[in-house]
């Protein structure tokens, strides 16, 4: 292994040791505002924050349970700054500007009526995928999509991703290689199970058009 990336590994591992000891200053409302800036704008990568809190409360310092609620609901929190800041602003902006970047009144309603019927299985899938959970909030609050089921839809994606990173801290503590090792198998899991879904409601989806349609050519 070359010399420059065992250096990477080791300032990898001196940050999680800084993260560790900063989480535990900072205790669960740290975990909440870290988790709220990942899930909005901020680059800031989740597998850095839930790991070395589970690792603490594997060590008997933090509460496993507690790790993965604030875990959550800082996720839930961003998700709905990204949702609130697109519906304010980003809606203003594509109905004002829209024509000239090709996005017309007519796309827009797209969304509007794509979000409504399926901003359920695309919110709760995007909180599943690497490098889509923290920007599915905003085509969801472009598209107006209803509230509740958005928050409903970004809690239930978050926290099965926040007690899987949890899961990871807890038993393999602060081996930051086995932690990102399975981690990567984990995504890799995740990615099939989300196709699964996906199949199976378009399937469903499908199945509910074309029994609709043999009703209405009955009537």
């Amino acid at each position: 292994m070359g010399t420059g990336k065992w250096e990477r590994i080791e300032m990898f591992h001196h940050f999680v040791v800084w993260l560790t000891d900063t989480i535990g200053q900072w205790g669960y409302p740290g975990i909440v505002m870290l988790m709220a800036l990942e899930s909005s704008f901020f680059p800031f990568p989740s597998e850095v924050v839930i790991p070395p809190a589970a690792y603490l409360a594997a060590s008997g310092k933090m509460n496993i349970g507690m790790v993965v609620l604030c875990g959550t609901l800082g996720s839930l929190l961003g998700a709905v700054f990204n949702y609130w800041f697109a519906l304010k602003f980003g809606r203003l902006f594509f109905e004002k500007y829209g024509r000239y970047l090709l996005v017309s009144p007519k796309s827009l309603e797209k969304a509007d009526r794509f979000f409504e019927r399926h901003g359920h299985i695309s919110t709760f899938i995007g909180r599943l995928l690497p490098g889509i959970r923290q920007y599915i909030s905003l085509p969801a609050g472009l598209a107006r999509m209803n509230i509740f089921i958005f928050c409903t839809a970004t809690a239930l994606g978050a926290g099965i991703w926040v007690l899987i990173l949890a899961s990871m801290g807890y038993w393999f503590g602060r081996n930051e290689q086995l932690v990102l090792q399975n981690l990567h198998w984990a995504t890799l899991i995740l990615m099939v199970g989300c196709g699964v879904i996906v199949f199976f409601y378009w399937r469903t989806w499908q199945s509910h058009i074309r029994r609709t349609q043999e009703l209405e050519t009955r009537l």
